[in-house]
């Protein structure tokens, strides 16, 4: 599991030039990048790494969430690359991509 590299990047504003510490994950605002990276969403990606459930059902019994509530959630986290949903023959399989962040603040 790699460490993710997030930042800010509004609508219009340039992207800055590829280099060690060019995030990898960006935001278009800080209430967003808070939502996203909540405490409830880090301490879910933390157990999908540890835990790696082989279904939604199966993540869903060990969180006590809902199937849709966590599917909702692990969309979103997906939209940005945080999470793979392998999809298997009946089921889904979240993957978590990071489970670790670096925040650039410019």
């Amino acid at each position: 599991m790699k460490r993710c590299i997030v930042g800010i990047r509004r609508p219009g504003d340039r992207e800055p030039p590829p280099g060690k510490n060019t995030p990898t994950v960006w935001f278009p605002s800080m209430a967003t990048m808070a939502a996203v990276l909540s405490e409830n969403n880090q301490t879910l990606l933390r157990l999908i790494r540890d835990k790696r459930p082989k279904s939604l059902t199966e993540l869903a019994e060990l969180t006590g969430r809902q199937v849709p509530n966590l599917s909702r959630s692990l969309r979103m986290m997906e939209g940005y690359g945080l999470v793979a949903l392998k999809k298997n023959v009946r089921e889904i399989e979240p993957i978590a991509l990071a489970t670790s962040f670096q925040i650039l603040i410019d």
